[in-house]
């Protein structure tokens, strides 16, 4: 059993749950990993590019679908140290602990940035392209960037900065990734594990835009677990098939950076899409022969539903990483009908985990629909009562807090919230509420924030969400706090028709009421377009509270 020199020699730890009931926490249940010892300088490039399998060299790293260009892996190291050599000569005082604004779209050359400047010590702030001048300048005066990397479309809105901004889809810039040769200088720069890597930006559905400071030890330890699931759980050797992975998450959020980064560890071949629609996903699919996809709830339902899967050969898809929000049971097992031969294992984490905390490993995990998977190796956790403060049993429900090394530094120019976040201990308080079972597989509930206060009761939109979903009529949905005179407030239902459908209000709410306790019962039903949502898939319920309180014409 993993971490148990966390706790007294003579404290038990239950073998199913992973419980220590003398100390309230959960602990592990995988396997110790090898981790380079923290006082070893090490910045995630080296560790990253260490791991690579000897059978890489003549792979293919990265495609662009749209363009159908190829890059080696033999030619990305070979950028990665050109870039490095370009901009040490470029900005000779660009230098350890800078930050580096970065605001493109997903291309094959975002992987060589953020190597060869995690390389450099330069802190990495990858952020929406799409971002509004105002939220430029919000991120601006967050992170304090002396460089940005952008593209020429988003440059001159990015206000002026100490080393200027680089246009990454100019002439100069692919010179700066082709020009390195073996008499080429490169000055070694020593890092620190505990340096700054990456600031990511959390996804703001609550409130502002966050910057979560993230080490090169938190994604050390964390792609040294995924490392050490394939090679010694899973006992996958260098001879076998690299999987092909289509990348439809953007590389500015925690889950598509660390899936990038962990991809690159394991040799295996990323194919990029530039824009994200369901058919052209599934041409590439079948294009491509892609055997894995990290993915978000939302595409698992369009999988589940979409009539587009039978024009297209998609059986070469062995394995869907799903996470970014919660995805429900029902949804789960229906995609798990139409795709028999695709196992769809979850995890959980947060931008201020690193985004890991909790996953599934294997077959038999797979099968714990509506579960987020067990703790990750060096993770502990406690599941605390929101208003008592004491931590609770498996099978109770509480806040999720969570211990280990993936865990953030902090808020970036936000002492306060960093304070209300993380306690003097070091436990991260996710907001999330959640469980436990007697098996240690965790299930998340909802967000603390977004529970409904109907009267006495405490509503989780995302049950409602899920059961909305199982509604063949429905092609998406969302459920939100309403405000009534009566109850405080009532679970209010947007709802995205399936193409066809004629479903009514009352038929929604009756579909509802039919499967609820009375309290839970949806009672204000708006027809949407379309659901608003965070790169990562996250519901923007700020965006529908705002939105139901300003349209007088949503009626029931």
């Amino acid at each position: 059993m993993a971490n148990h020199s966390q706790t007294h020699p003579n404290h038990t730890i239950d073998p199913n749950s992973g419980f220590c009931s003398q100390t309230r926490t959960f602990h592990s249940l995988r396997p110790n990993i090898p981790l380079p010892p923290p006082s070893q300088p090490l910045s995630l490039t080296d560790y990253t590019l260490s791991l690579l399998p000897s059978t890489a060299a003549t792979a293919t790293v990265l495609i662009d679908s749209t363009t159908d260009t190829h890059l080696s892996y033999a030619l990305f190291l070979r950028q990665i140290k050109s870039l490095t050599s370009s901009l040490q000569s470029s900005f000779p005082s660009l230098s350890k602990g800078h930050v580096a604004l970065i605001l493109t779209p997903s291309s094959l050359h975002v992987p060589v940035l953020y190597f060869s400047l995690l390389s450099l010590g330069v802190v990495i702030a990858p952020a929406n392209p799409l971002s509004s001048d105002s939220e430029l300048t919000h991120l601006v005066q967050l992170t304090k960037p002396v460089i940005a990397f952008a593209t020429s479309s988003i440059a001159n809105h990015i206000p002026n900065l100490k080393f200027g901004t680089v246009v990454i889809d100019s002439p100069r810039f692919i010179s700066l990734l082709n020009n390195f040769n073996d008499n080429s200088e490169l000055r070694r720069v020593e890092l620190s594990q505990s340096d700054s890597a990456a600031i990511l930006f959390s996804s703001g559905t609550t409130g502002r835009v966050k910057g979560v400071e993230l080490t090169h030890r938190n994604f050390i330890a964390l792609i040294g677990e995924f490392y050490h699931i394939k090679h010694v759980t899973e006992g996958q050797n260098e001879e076998e098939m690299q999987p092909v992975s289509l990348f439809t998450l953007p590389l500015f959020h925690v889950f598509g950076f660390f899936m990038l980064v962990r991809a690159i560890a394991m040799g295996e071949t990323l194919v990029f899409m530039q824009r994200f629609d369901l058919e052209g996903m599934l041409k590439t699919v079948e294009r491509y022969g892609i055997s894995y996809m990290p993915v978000s709830p939302p595409l698992v339902v369009a999988l589940a539903k979409s009539e587009l899967v039978n024009k297209y050969d998609v059986s070469s898809l062995k394995l869907l990483g799903c996470g970014g929000a919660p995805l429900g049971k029902e949804v789960a097992e229906s995609f798990s009908a139409r795709f028999p031969n695709t196992e769809i294992v979850q995890g959980y984490g947060l931008t201020e985990s690193g985004g890991a905390a909790t996953r599934m490993v294997g077959a038999d995990e797979a099968k714990r629909h509506g579960s987020v998977g067990r703790l990750a190796e060096s993770m502990v956790a406690k599941i605390v009562d929101p208003i008592t403060g004491e931590a609770l049993s498996p099978g109770q429900k509480g806040e999720l807090w969570l211990k280990g090394p993936t865990i953030m530094k902090g808020y970036v120019g936000d002492e306060k919230a960093t304070v209300q976040t993380l306690d003097s201990e070091g436990w991260l308080k996710t907001g999330d509420l959640c469980y436990f079972d007697s098996d240690g597989f965790l299930y998340i509930v909802d967000r603390l924030k977004e529970l409904i206060k109907y009267k006495a009761y405490q509503v989780p939109p995302a049950e409602l969400e899920h059961l909305l979903h199982t509604n063949p009529e429905i092609a998406d949905a969302a459920v939100i706090p309403y405000p009534d005179e009566d109850a405080g407030q009532i679970p209010m239902a947007f709802v995205v028709r399936k193409p066809g459908s004629n479903i009514t209000a009352a038929q929604v709410m009756e579909f509802v009421a039919k499967q609820v306790s009375p309290y839970k019962k949806i009672r204000r039903v708006s027809f949407i377009n379309s659901i608003p949502k965070s790169p990562a898939g996250k519901i923007l319920r700020r965006e529908l509270v705002n939105y139901a309180q300003s349209s007088a014409s949503s009626k029931l």
